[in-house]
């Protein structure tokens, strides 16, 4: 195992655990990866090597980890060549890993009630972010929103955490999320049972209305999904004065800063520069990247 030249990241030959396959050929891929494991926040994601024969590596949000135990939890979609090669990976299969890397959320306590928005591929740093609040305060005062338009990875199950505001036929959440004490639900346009049908900055908003000026002021927005997706919450963010955190998904090749391949255009008072989306984020203030 080699340490990269950037202090915080990691390359190691993680070893695969377990590789759960998925509708909508969706995957969650665990990885033994001790380093990785003890060391990644939310937020972070790895660069990885799909297979041998592909020289590029592919970056994958990290959807949870056990620092005890070791292991990394990844949800992907197959969408190319490099994905579809990762998702025949079997068990004890040794793979190339890059992490962690990208600056993670922050968590601040003077804002509890936590809106955590994921899209699609963006549900896993909206997981790793409730595992890692429901260790450090009550998360009883949050709410996940969970958006998919094929088959969620995860058998849907009705919820038991009542939520003030809520359509009382959307019912269903995430069995992980359930067990700790978050409320959430899913929305999709599929016609998923117990889902909402509909936007997921609906059903925000249906959330956002229940609560009075002051409770407002106690709420922050993390989100991550696709680009259009992320320009809605933004936009809703700023319609109720919430501050907001966008996980932004691009494409990458060397993933640690050196290409400049993954640039955005950032907005920081007048000033417009240049980003990288790998290590200057995946993480940016909403303001800055969704600028009025």
């Amino acid at each position: 195992m080699g340490k990269s030249s950037h202090s915080s990241i990691f390359e190691v030959s993680a070893t695969v655990v377990s590789h759960q396959h998925f509708p909508g050929k969706q995957h969650i891929l665990k990885l033994q990866a001790p380093v990785i494991a003890q060391t990644a926040k939310p937020g972070n994601f790895v660069h990885m090597q799909c297979g041998p024969e592909l020289l590029l590596r592919r970056p994958l949000s990290i959807m949870r980890v056990s620092a005890s135990q070791g292991w990394i939890e990844l949800l992907y979609k197959e969408v190319g060549k490099g994905t579809r090669l990762l998702a025949n990976r079997k068990e004890n299969d040794q793979v190339a890993v890059l992490g962690p890397i990208g600056q993670p959320f922050e968590i601040h306590d003077d804002r509890p009630r936590r809106l955590l928005i994921g899209g699609g591929v963006g549900l896993p740093p909206m997981v790793f972010l409730a595992d890692t609040l429901k260790n450090r305060d009550d998360i009883s005062k949050s709410f996940a929103i969970l958006g998919s338009e094929v088959p969620f990875p995860f058998p849907a199950m009705p919820s038991n955490i009542i939520i003030p505001g809520i359509p009382a036929d959307t019912i269903a959440t995430m069995p992980l999320l359930e067990n700790w004490g978050l409320a959430c639900r899913l929305c999709s346009l599929q016609g998923y049972s117990g889902c909402y049908n509909g936007y997921v900055t609906e059903l925000a908003r249906h959330w956002l209305e229940t609560l009075d000026s002051a409770q407002r002021k106690q709420v922050e927005i993390f989100s991550c999904g696709p680009h259009a997706m992320l320009e809605s919450v933004a936009k809703l963010s700023q319609e109720y004065n919430i501050p907001c955190q966008v996980s932004l998904e691009e494409f990458m090749a060397c993933a640690v800063g050196g290409c400049a391949g993954c640039v955005v255009k950032i907005k920081t008072g007048d000033v417009f520069s240049m980003k990288r989306v790998c290590v200057d984020g995946p993480v940016f203030d909403a303001t800055t990247v969704f600028y009025p």
